[in-house]
Order: C-alpha cells, then structure tokens, then sequence
C-alpha cells in the first residue's frame, strides 16, 4: 500500500466518466493508443498505453470509463494527452482492465 494521504489531496483530484468514441493507432509508439472522449459537454484526446494489452484496443470503443481529467496536458509521442485513463491491474502486473460505473450515467459525471 501507498502511505496515507490528507482527503484535502484526493480532493484536488477530478475523476470523471466519458464515453469512449473512437481508439486510434499512434503509429510512433509502440504503446500508446489515442482516445477521443466525450465528457458531454467537451470532447478530449487522451493517449493511453494499451497496445500489447488488448488484442484489438479498439474493443472499449463506445464504453464509458473513468478518467482524471485535471493533470497538465502532456506531451508523448509528439501528441498531447489531456489526461489519463483511470484502469485496474497494471501495477499489480496483470492485464488492465477499465474502471468502469456500474451502469450508464451521463458523460461528465464526477466521482467522489
């Protein structure tokens, strides 16, 4: 386990639902596919690394999952991200899996 964190920390952290609509290859990486995201009243690109994951990444299209949507975009592989796929298991050394609500609800939705 992580050490302990204050509430007001986890707080500053927006986690929020979107649709996946579209999963596209980045053809300079070997790891990363690209997201196009719709949050309901926005729609982001966000990188994800999932190539070698998935046998065709392109089977979560038209999931909703959950997303940290307020990191600083980021440069990779000569495309920005803006912001990160919230998923289960990498760390832990198993095939990852989306975090995902327990029935639809609408894009944008905040947890917490």
């Amino acid at each position: 386990m992580k050490p302990p964190v204050a509430v007001a920390d986890l707080e500053k952290i927006d986690v929020r639902v979107g649709t996946i609509r579209a999963v596209e290859d980045i053809a300079t990486s070997n790891k990363l596919v690209r997201l196009r995201v719709d949050f309901g009243d926005h729609t982001r690109t966000i990188l994800a690394g999932m190539k070698g994951e998935h046998d065709d990444p392109r089977e979560i299209e038209g999931r909703q999952a959950l997303f940290v949507v307020n990191l600083e975009p980021k440069a990779m592989a000569g495309e920005q991200s803006e912001g990160m796929l919230f998923d289960l298991g990498y760390a832990d050394g198993i095939t990852p899996v989306l975090a995902v609500p327990e029935a639809v609800v609408p894009d944008g939705t905040r947890a917490g």
